[in-house]
């Protein structure tokens, strides 16, 4: 072989290089965005949950107009939805309801930008809902 051909070869492997490279990148990229949106999703279910809690009157096991119910432990998240975990992550509520306000994150089953898990919190009022992307 002449040097010509050794040097379009080591060339093409350097290029194939790169590209797997590129393509792992892209892949854990995806992987990290994809689980921060099911973890989002599950919150945005477990909030519309508290909300129903939030307006059932307390005769019928509600909050009567009030996230107080919700406590921080197992129990209050209990009421929301009988598993803590799933496929996507672990959830727990956050900040106990205050009576206004409640609370709630998720952790997910990928590692986010700071190499820790990512962690999605949700706070739920009366009427609306706030996302915050921890990381």
């Amino acid at each position: 072989m002449g040097q010509q051909q050794l040097l379009l070869i080591i060339l093409g492997v350097i290029v194939v290089g790169i590209a797997v490279a590129v393509g792992i990148t892209m892949f854990q990229d995806n992987a990290v965005s994809a689980n921060r949106d099911a973890v989002t999703n599950d919150l945005v279910n477990l909030a519309s949950r508290a909300q129903q809690f939030y307006r059932r009157p307390t005769a019928l096991g509600g909050g009567g107009n009030s996230f107080s119910g919700i406590s921080a432990d197992a129990a209050g998240l209990a009421k929301l939805t009988s598993k803590s975990t799933n496929a996507n992550g672990t959830y727990s509520v956050y900040t106990a309801g205050s009576g206004t306000t409640v609370v709630l994150q998720g952790t997910g089953t990928e590692k986010g930008t700071n190499g820790s898990a990512i962690s999605v919190r949700i706070s739920v009022f009366a009427d609306s809902t706030f996302v915050n992307q921890v990381n």
